[in-house]
């Protein structure tokens, strides 16, 4: 899954700007990376929202035990890859019916959030058991959320395209071929969502996420830590 970005939308974490200015960074348009990505899938999907978003899509290669999926609703726009174990349950507290699936229960979690202020953000992940990533925006408020699970089960890469935009895939060799050193792992355990302005932890929210750069010699731009963890957020 591919969901990419404008300056307009988001604010490319301080730490891969940097990396991305080290040389040898190769980094290609944004335009440039969605069509390979769609070249390079059989079958893919792709969607534009307005002039800032680009959001694609396969099942090819998939696993059957972290299907992807993609649905629109009230304007809401999500890509979800995994499955969650609780399932039954969140879909009877949200009010969902039987044959809804994960990445509906998603997009009505986020509603929830939304929309009952001041429902805390890490609440509406922190809540969901099992494997996933998902990538979310709110076309109606130019709103982007995005999380992975606590042990980073479904793998997620962020990166910097050459036009400025955040790119977000489960596929790191086509970040690495668009965004240079730019790159790095999405911290596991943790969501980022501009309507709060920037990464958090679904366990601790309140404690600041700290990126460590990474080596020259390295192609990853930073890894993230949870301050007062022991644990690295993200590995490379």
């Amino acid at each position: 899954m591919l969901g990419v970005f404008s300056g307009a939308i988001v604010t490319a974490p301080d730490e891969l700007v940097a990396a991305g200015s080290r040389t040898p960074s190769p980094k290609t348009t944004s335009a440039t990376l969605v069509n390979r990505f769609v070249d390079k899938n059989g079958g893919a999907v792709s969607v534009q929202v307005g002039d800032q978003v680009h959001l694609a899509y396969t099942h090819l290669d998939e696993s059957p035990f972290q299907p992807r999926s993609f649905a629109v609703k009230d304007e809401i726009f999500c890509l979800f890859e995994g499955a969650l174990d609780n399932l039954g349950s969140l879909k009877q507290q949200y009010g969902l019916s039987k044959s809804a699936n994960e990445v509906m229960l998603v997009i009505e979690a986020y509603k929830a959030l939304r929309d009952r202020a001041p429902y805390p953000a890490n609440h509406v992940v922190g809540h969901l058991v099992g494997s996933f990533a998902f990538v979310v925006f709110d076309k109606s408020t130019s709103t982007l959320f995005v999380a992975s699970d606590q042990y980073g089960k479904v793998p997620l890469y962020w990166g910097i395209t050459a036009d400025g935009c955040v790119a977000f895939a489960n596929d790191v060799d086509l970040l690495k071929g668009a965004c240079g050193k730019s790159l790095a792992s999405f911290p596991q355990g943790c969501f980022y969502s501009t309507a709060i302005g920037g990464l958090r932890s679904y366990e601790n929210p309140k404690n600041k996420i700290t990126a460590i750069p990474a080596k020259d010699e390295e192609i990853w731009g930073a890894t993230f830590k949870v301050e007062g963890s022991a644990v690295v957020a993200a590995t490379k």
